[in-house]
């Protein structure tokens, strides 16, 4: 009976996940892009980094953010 019920209750935890998938943070989007950014600001200062930055704002505004 224990074997049942624990097969019926770890069916539905493993579907869970995929249904509720949650939002995208802005602070998780890009991850290769914003390395990168950050990166050069660091070493070489922001405003010798306008292309990486702006290839960052571009990344995030194709995965929706409104930047």
């Amino acid at each position: 009976m224990s074997t049942v019920c624990a097969a019926g209750v770890a069916t539905p935890a493993a579907t869970e996940p995929t249904e509720q998938k949650k939002p995208l943070k802005p602070c998780c989007a890009c991850p290769e892009t914003k390395k990168v950014r950050d990166e050069c600001i660091i070493e070489k200062g922001e405003e010798n980094c306008t292309a990486l930055i702006d290839a960052h704002k571009d990344c995030m505004r194709s995965l929706g953010f409104k930047i």
